[in-house]
């Protein structure tokens, strides 16, 4: 008996429940004929009713279909010419994902059956297949999305005040053994009281989480033994995905999210998603055919003049087409969706040069960036961007709109280059630490644009980092030929682990010389996970496809005392405003003190001039920072001040004395923080000598009443 269907409505996109039942569309603007096909399991073989979506409003398609519930499993075939020569991969012989499903009920089993083309076809991809991919491609997941929130709101930390820390959602908890093993590496593990307990005693405000929109392993790293462990290869853009569910992949899984978000916020920390918009996992021409280029490829993907291509701006294969306004659309939904519906706090978008491209330059008013300014919801929340891609002027560092933060790679080179001796400008790394007001002050934007940070989950971790100096990535399998060629010189005298008592004790004062500076510039810090738990990699910058001990934080052998030293400065910038200003410095006297807001010093206590700042040999430096310009009012209106303090630096491998600056900067000086020695708490008169250990930084704070 033919299931009862009504002609439903285009909008919203995807399947959506009522209540009564569900609605389908699906945008195809070059199909000629959609058929929705339903199944009784994630795998189901064959459809046990297919439905054709009769009704068209402009170039969506859709039908209603009155009793259907959430759990539906569905998946679309869609006809039309395949022709890649004109950008058509039309193939009704292969279930798709719904573009816009919000749970995905498993992953792909890879089978010749889901390419467009015969393998191995004298033809390649000109050829077409009609073996039906059905078994083998996970089904779409009609859902509920009523979910009791309990008062959830979000934490709305100001950027000023954000500490990043990002992580990857298995490998934070796979190993900690304080969690039940049953929830290990999943969203139910990340709110767990034992992870929120650490986080906040950690001192962090918002968790970064790698790619949790479903995505797909690369067949090439399964047959290997491997998969796509950080998840940079998305396929469903509203889909939470399923491996990191404890709880099922029918729809479970979107709950789940939601219960972890509404942990973390209780907590006061925000969830910010690690989205890749750029591209998906189709890959190129000879890539699988699995959701978007069978359902219309040409208006989905950007294709080359020959339009059997496509362009490649990320290394992936392919670049979605952000210029169209389906596309447009379906980016704009998808955020729209995690914000509303699952009460995420903001995104840090993958390559975002990519999606800024209008023809092939980057154009920072494309209308990606347009139309996420004018909108009410998406402008609204943290938007963090990767300013770069492999195509060519990729590298737009400084160069996103008001209302956008980067990830500062020039911040990174910078801070890694002055620790490890290398010939860098002392002027480079007094910019950096500042704010880099080089890269945003001219656009009326805030230090608050430059995400710093000295590690992240691409590349080597902060201890292999001070610990090799060429990368070892030979568990990936590709003859140690991936990953950033080599580390470049550390001084620390042998590669890898060492029971040298000296090279050891270097390599930890190293950490905390990058752990210091990072939380104690301008601008917003973020920590790499595990960081600051000492953790390593063995060497490997590429651990893109390795879930296993390499990847996942190791939590019975943390470094305690490094723990505890992050703690402690994290805990120093969070309680003094000085290391987090809302404005520029402006090197000029405070208005009724007389004294400038930051002044910088030479190791024997005068003022640096105009001619230190561009030494490539310098390798220390002090520098003053003026709480006094940081005037704020107790609850009676009493005006309080911050501290002020004296920050001194020795990159250098000897010991160095540093003059401390005359009396009209602080009559005494306090050490709160010795990266050579745990509890220097030693207390110094103005113009007084106190000296640095060889690679090492020092803080000192201003004794005096903050009150006025």
């Amino acid at each position: 008996m033919e299931t009862t269907t009504y002609p439903g409505n285009p909008f919203p996109m995807g399947a959506t429940w009522d209540g009564e039942g569900v609605n389908f569309a699906l945008y195809a603007e070059n199909a000629t004929r959609i058929e929705l096909c339903l199944f009784r399991e994630p795998y189901g073989e064959k459809e046990y009713e297919t439905i054709r979506l009769a009704e068209r409003t402009g170039n969506i398609w859709h039908v209603y279909l009155p009793g259907a519930r959430p759990g539906l499993l569905y998946g679309y075939r869609v006809h039309g010419p395949y022709a890649p020569g004109e950008g058509h991969r039309f193939n009704p012989s292969k279930l798709l994902i719904d573009p816009y499903a919000k749970a995905i009920g498993g992953t792909i089993n890879w089978h010749n059956s889901l390419f467009g083309y015969e393998i191995g076809s004298s033809e390649e991809d000109l050829s077409y297949s009609e073996t039906d991919s059905a078994p083998f491609i996970p089904k779409s997941v009609v859902i509920d999305q009523q979910f009791d929130w309990g008062g959830d709101r979000p934490p709305k930390t100001s950027f000023v005040n954000t500490i990043i820390y990002e992580t990857h959602v298995k490998g934070f908890t796979q190993l900690h053994p304080d969690i039940p093993e049953e929830i290990r590496g999943t969203y139910k593990g990340i709110a767990h009281p034992v992870t929120i307990e650490y986080l906040k005693n950690l001192g962090i405000t918002a968790i970064e989480l790698m790619p949790i929109h479903h995505f797909v392993a690369d067949r090439h790293l399964v047959e290997k033994g491997l998969t796509n462990y950080w998840g940079y290869n998305s396929i469903g853009f509203f889909a939470p995905d399923a491996r990191y569910a404890a709880t099922g992949c029918c729809g479970e899984q979107v709950n789940e999210f939601k219960e972890m978000v509404k942990a973390l916020h209780a907590a006061g920390i925000e969830v910010i998603l690690d989205v890749v918009y750029n591209h998906t996992a189709e890959g190129n021409h000879m890539g699988p055919t699995l959701s978007f280029k069978g359902v219309d490829n040409s208006v989905y993907y950007r294709l080359t003049d020959d339009k059997r291509y496509y362009m490649d701006y990320t290394g992936t294969g392919n670049t979605l087409n952000a210029r169209l306004p389906n596309v447009l659309r379906l980016i704009m939904d998808s955020l729209r969706y995690w914000i509303t519906e699952m009460h995420v706090d903001g995104f840090r978008f993958d390559l975002a040069a990519t999606l800024a491209r209008e023809l092939h330059e980057v154009d920072k008013l494309s209308a990606f960036f347009d139309i996420i300014h004018q909108d009410p919801v998406i402008s609204q929340v943290k938007l963090i961007a990767e300013p770069w891609d492999l195509g060519e002027d990729g590298y737009q560092i400084g160069k996103f709109p008001n209302g956008w933060a980067e990830w500062n790679g020039k911040y990174r080179d910078s801070i890694r280059d002055y620790w490890r001796g290398a010939d860098s400008t002392i002027g480079e790394f007094a910019s950096r630490i500042t704010g880099s007001a080089d890269l945003y002050k001219d656009d009326y934007r805030r230090p608050t644009a430059s995400i710093n940070f000295i590690t992240a989950h691409d590349g080597f971790t902060l201890h292999d980092l001070v610990s090799y100096n060429e990368k070892h990535n030979e568990a990936n399998g590709e003859d140690n030929n991936d990953g950033e060629s080599h580390n470049r010189s550390w001084n620390c005298g042998f590669e890898g682990p060492t029971d040298d008592p000296m090279v050891n004790a270097l390599r930890k004062k190293q950490k905390k010389n990058l752990i210091a500076t990072l939380f104690l510039s301008q601008g917003v810090p973020m920590l790499l996970a595990g960081d600051e738990l000492g953790r390593t990699q063995q060497g490997n910058n590429n651990a893109y496809c390795q879930d296993n001990e390499i990847s996942w934080l190791n939590w019975q052998q943390m470094d305690n005392d490094l723990v505890e030293f992050t703690k402690r400065v994290i805990r120093l910038r969070r309680e003094h405003p000085v290391f987090s200003r809302k404005r520029w410095f402006k090197g000029q006297p405070i208005e009724g003190h007389g004294i400038e807001d930051i002044a910088w010093f030479l190791p024997e206590g005068s003022h640096m001039e105009e001619e230190h700042w561009d030494t490539d040999f310098a390798r220390s430096l002090a520098v003053y920072l003026n709480g006094l310009c940081l005037r704020t009012r107790d609850n009676k209106g009493k005006q309080i001040f911050d501290d002020s303090f004296y920050l001194i630096f020795n990159a250098h491998d000897s010991e160095l004395e540093f003059k401390l600056p005359p009396k009209q900067y602080g009559d005494k000086w306090q050490v709160v923080l010795n990266t050579a020695v745990d509890d220097d708490n030693s207390i110094y008169e103005a113009e007084g000598t106190i000296k640095a250990t060889g690679r090492s930084l020092i803080v000192l704070m201003k004794e005096e009443n903050k009150s006025a």
